[in-house]
């Protein structure tokens, strides 16, 4: 027979487990994941994202990359985790069009991913290979016109940014010019700088070392105004090309269930800890501006974000591979 003592002790317990179990996340580390290999913008971004929540939140935020198929890998990892808040994507742009650039993802990124809080964004920059005479966005615009075929476009990644802003180029200049894909910024730019191809898009992180080494040319950035990173190189709009605002985006995402309570949490620590001075001077360095854009801001971001990109694709009859 068990006494009242044992009763309460018993009823203790049991009214106990119930108040661990919910615990106020985290109580134990968080897996960030990143799609690609380190280095580079998104591999940085998750860096200083993961070791800003670590700092205010008191657990480890541990990054770990995944890469392979275009995003596809680390991407599937994520939808297919549990959605309480331990398993992260920290990802680009390139990340929620994974079904208009292939042919089986394995998932979509639109709908298997919760939108966390989009965290910065980054002009892209038009290079030029030192080889051609043109020295400024109108001759080459006009040079393009004239002579098409003795143009061409790299592409670093078939659906990112650089890609949508060398489809918007093709679409305003009005001529046809060949885009050549290739498996990453570093094949491209070499290409790019050996004049094997003439023209490229891809974010500052990557063309701007190679345009004050006089490598390549840099002709103009995609975005309203002029980058800090890079305040000499005018604005594609202030060059001739006036609708040419195609920008690169870093964000978190969770899997689709995430609750409520973790996306406000993260939300809450990036508001402020993006705009922290530590924090802005990384990722100027990263030729990024910060954003803390929490997640049904940026949910909405997205709608607009993959319907411009859809149209821009289909625009180039582009085919899934």
């Amino acid at each position: 027979m068990i006494g009242r003592r044992g009763m309460l002790g018993a009823g203790g317990a049991l009214l106990a487990a119930p108040a661990l179990a919910q615990a106020p996340w985290p109580n134990r580390p968080v897996r960030v994941i990143v799609p690609f290999t380190p280095g580079g913008a998104t591999d940085g971004m998750a860096r200083v994202a993961a070791g800003k929540l670590q700092e205010k939140l008191g657990q480890p935020f541990v990054v770990e990359n995944r890469p392979g198929a275009n995003g596809a890998v680390g991407g599937q990892a994520v939808a297919q985790a549990a959605p309480d808040g331990y398993t992260l994507l920290s990802s680009a742009s390139i990340q929620i069009l994974a079904r208009l650039v292939m042919r089986n993802p394995g998932y979509d990124p639109v709908t298997d991913l919760a939108p966390v809080v989009r965290m910065g964004q980054g002009p892209l920059l038009l290079v030029q290979t030192p080889g051609r005479p043109q020295q400024t966005l109108a001759e080459t615009l006009a040079a393009v016109r004239a002579n098409p075929r003795d143009w061409s476009f790299a592409v670093s990644s078939l659906g990112a940014a650089g890609h949508l802003a060398t489809i918007e180029f093709t679409r305003q200049a009005g001529v046809d010019i060949t885009h050549v894909p290739y498996r990453g910024t570093a094949p491209a730019l070499t290409d790019v700088v050996a004049g094997n191809v003439q023209l490229m898009f891809d974010p500052i992180l990557a063309t701007l070392p190679q345009v004050r080494e006089r490598r390549v040319r840099g002709l103009a950035i995609t975005a309203p105004n002029r980058s800090q990173a890079a305040p000499d190189i005018p604005t594609a709009a202030e060059a001739g090309m006036p609708g040419l605002d195609i920008q690169s985006w870093w964000a978190l995402w969770g899997p689709r269930g995430l609750p409520p309570e973790v996306t406000g949490r993260i939300g809450e620590v990036l508001r402020a800890g993006m705009f922290e001075p530590d924090v802005q001077a990384r990722v100027a360095t990263l030729g990024i501006e910060p954003l803390a854009e929490p997640g049904p801001d940026f949910a909405a971001f997205i709608r607009r974000d993959f319907d411009r990109s859809e149209q821009l694709l289909r625009l180039a009859n582009f085919q899934p591979e």
